[in-house]
């Protein structure tokens, strides 16, 4: 029985899966599976399954169902006594999965472990920008403000916490059902950080969704589905629950295809709206920065800005290192 299953999603990833199995499979610990759940591809994702050599490579075929229904799978399947969960086109660093079990071991408590995260871009190179959380603990009421494990390809988690808390919601958008996870498993267990960069985030340029609606609507289930067992005593932080899911809607529009920083606009608005003391944060002032660049500059004036702000931040980042 392998100690570790990791759980990957694949929705047509041909583009990038090769290279994270591969990358996948330098891990320094290797008493692991990895369950590959091909979620309705149209691509040759079976065709190069077949010539894997790896025992410990497993593909499950099913009909589309969406993101939250292939992890479940995942998990109904795997094996381990802990799952981590990697997404088709993210990059671990050689020593994660060592590193989240060393916690998870020393910590019976312990029901999730997350780590630091940098961005990258569609070829692999660094964006600058690196996600450093350091909330460990019972992490709940932080967790309500921001999604502080960043990325589905981030977390390790006990086995025994999904018995307890359930596995990933089907009716929550792709967007937020990893968010909702967290939160329920944050409910009952502490949370521990690796305090190191072990996971690269792709960021795709025009990936951008553009179902604002269907987003503003998945965020609200999963802050009302948070709160509503919570203490009354909690309430007070559902505003700002409200404001930080807002905020993150807004950075949808302008990472999109069509760059519509009116809608960006609309939404930080409604952030404003519910917590205006956002209005005092870094991450406002690098929103309206972003959306005033868009209106004066147009696309190719915003994506100009974009590469300069990401050589910019590989500059600081080299010369801090």
């Amino acid at each position: 029985m392998p100690k570790i299953s990791v759980v990957i999603p694949a929705y047509n990833a041909m583009n990038y899966l090769p290279e994270t199995l591969d990358n996948l499979l330098r891990q320094t610990y290797d008493d692991f599976e990895v369950i590959i759940v091909n979620d309705g591809s149209s691509d040759r994702i079976e065709q190069w399954f077949s010539q894997l050599q790896d025992r410990r490579i497993h593909l499950i075929s099913q009909e589309n169902k969406g993101l939250a229904e292939a992890r479940n799978t995942g998990i109904f399947n795997a094996k381990g006594e802990y799952l981590a969960f990697l997404d088709a086109d993210d990059l671990w660093e050689p020593t994660k999965l060592e590193k989240q079990l060393c916690v998870l071991e020393e910590n019976p408590e312990v029901g999730l472990v997350y780590t630091w995260v940098e961005y990258i871009n569609e070829t692999g190179k660094s964006t600058g920008r690196i996600l450093k959380h350091q909330f460990e603990g019972n992490v709940w009421e932080k967790l309500t403000e921001c999604n502080l494990v960043e990325c589905g390809s981030v977390a390790m988690v006990r086995r025994s916490s999904f018995d307890d808390v359930g596995i990933f919601d089907p009716n929550l958008g792709s967007c937020v059902e990893d968010w909702d996870m967290w939160l329920r498993i944050a409910a009952r267990f502490p949370f521990k950080v690796v305090k190191e960069v072990l996971v690269y985030y792709r960021q795709h340029s025009n990936s951008g969704s553009k179902n604002w609606q269907g987003m503003e609507k998945s965020y609200n289930l999963v802050i009302e589905k948070a709160f509503f067992s919570a203490p009354k005593t909690l309430e007070r932080l559902k505003n700002k629950s409200y404001a930080a899911a807002y905020f993150c809607i807004a950075w949808k529009p302008l990472q999109s295809c069509n760059r519509d920083y009116k809608i960006a606009i609309h939404f930080r608005n409604l952030a404003i709206k519910y917590y205006p003391r956002i209005c005092f944060s870094k991450e406002f002032i690098r929103l309206s920065l972003a959306i005033e660049i868009q209106r004066w500059f147009g696309t190719e004036g915003y994506q100009k800005f974009v590469k300069l702000l990401h050589l910019l931040r590989r500059y600081t980042a080299a010369i801090g290192g």
